[in-house]
């Protein structure tokens, strides 16, 4: 019995020995994993002068540099229609007959008029001719005393009285010129030729239709002749982006309809006045117009295809440049509390604010470890970004992780440069 009992307490002994031994060592583990610095995996570029193009985009359609919009002055019914939609016209060419009969005969009628006002004013020079003669021989044989002063005032005022119907009727006939004047015009612009060389772009009307003159009235708009031979693409550009540009800008254009392929444009017109959407909501957006034109003439080209538009708006070249996801912002004060390790200390919340002022930095690799370069950007294109001061070139500057350039590096953290994954399409 003894014996049984010495054996239990040695193995007793040997298991707590054991587990103790193993508590010992897992404290030690952690200890010591945990005194380590965290390692950081990290993707590197050099630091190299490129050339790099500063670019606006912008989204719009094609449009004619010139186009008319044909609406008539006369009100009628359309008896003549010789152009088809995609027309080709010249200028001279007719387009539109509105019924002139209506207008014709307030022609004629204003012609007969006229005519009966002529006759009548010969009549009246007739009769102011006669009582001039009259008048006048009155008068000598009232200065012969052989004539009353009553018999000249009669002449007299028989003399006024013709010579003002005469003037009266010369009045009217002016007036009834001027009116015939008007109305030869309004029968002249029931036909509408072309105003210049182009294509019937869109046409509204159809044969028989009934049109509104626009002479009291916005008028109907029968139909759109353009210039295809000159086209633009109109974009909107933001108001932040409109005073990048300058008129003579490169634009690159890739129309929808032509797929991958782009057309080469210059800045030919900035808008002046802002183009506002939804006014008043949170969806409000204010443009401006920007006009491109084509440097070459596509056959293909239609009014009202949409396009985007690259407008390259400065270019430098051989200037030290990065990726742009490398630069990232940090405040004074963390840059000072990752100096002095003290991050997570209390003393760095009672900071003053006014010592935490954001500043671009990048993160270098030397020696296995990151260090923070305080530095001063410039223009960008779509992968690089232009760096003023702070960095002279040959640096290794980190460009990737985003997670570990924007939070988990920091001056001094020990990095791991790993390589970029080649990327490749399965066949």
């Amino acid at each position: 019995m003894a014996n049984g009992k010495k054996k239990n307490s040695k193995k007793k002994i040997m298991i707590f020995s054991g587990i103790g031994v193993l508590v010992i060592a897992l404290v030690l583990i952690a200890i010591l994993g945990g005194s380590r610095d965290e390692v950081v995996p990290v993707q590197v570029e050099k630091v190299v002068k490129r050339t790099i193009t500063q670019s606006v985009t912008a989204t719009g359609s094609l449009n004619p540099e010139f186009k008319v919009g044909i609406t008539p002055e006369v009100t009628g019914e359309i008896v003549k229609l010789p152009v088809k939609e995609g027309q080709y016209v010249k200028k001279g060419d007719l387009l539109v007959q509105i019924n002139p009969s209506t207008y014709k005969a307030q022609v004629e009628q204003s012609e007969a008029q006229l005519q009966g006002a002529m006759a009548s004013l010969a009549n009246n020079k007739a009769q102011l001719d006669k009582v001039t003669s009259d008048y006048n021989r009155t008068k000598e044989l009232h200065a012969k005393n052989l004539s009353s002063d009553s018999d000249l005032e009669t002449a007299k005022s028989a003399y006024l009285s013709a010579k003002a119907s005469y003037q009266g009727a010369q009045a009217q006939i002016q007036q009834m010129q001027a009116s015939l004047k008007v109305q030869k015009d309004q029968l002249s612009k029931c036909t509408i030729y072309a105003p210049m060389d182009g294509v019937v772009s869109q046409l509204n009307v159809q044969l028989g239709d009934r049109v509104l003159g626009s002479f009291y009235s916005q008028g109907t708009n029968m139909m759109t002749v353009s210039d295809l031979k000159s086209m633009l693409a109109v974009v909107d550009v933001d108001e932040n982006d409109v005073v990048l540009v300058s008129k003579g800008d490169t634009a690159i254009v890739n129309i929808d309809a032509f797929g991958n392929k782009q057309f080469k444009g210059i800045v030919y017109q900035i808008g002046n006045t802002a183009v506002t959407t939804g006014t008043g909501t949170q969806e409000q957006v204010v443009n401006f117009e920007v006009k491109l034109k084509f440097v070459e003439f596509n056959p293909g080209f239609r009014p009202g295809m949409s396009c985007n538009a690259n407008i390259e708006t400065k270019t430098l070249h051989n200037v030290i440049s990065v990726p742009i996801q490398s630069v990232t912002a940090r405040s004074n004060n963390m840059l000072m509390s990752e100096n002095a390790g003290e991050s997570n200390s209390s003393s760095t919340k009672k900071k003053d604010n006014s010592n935490n002022k954001v500043k671009e930095i990048v993160f270098i690799v030397k020696n296995g470890k990151a260090v923070s370069v305080p530095v001063t950007t410039g223009i960008s294109d779509d992968n690089y970004i232009q760096v003023v001061s702070g960095l002279k070139g040959g640096e290794e500057v980190v460009s990737g992780s985003y997670s570990a350039i924007s939070k988990e590096l920091h001056d001094g953290a020990n990095v791991k440069v790993e390589k970029l994954k080649a990327f490749t399409m399965n066949k």
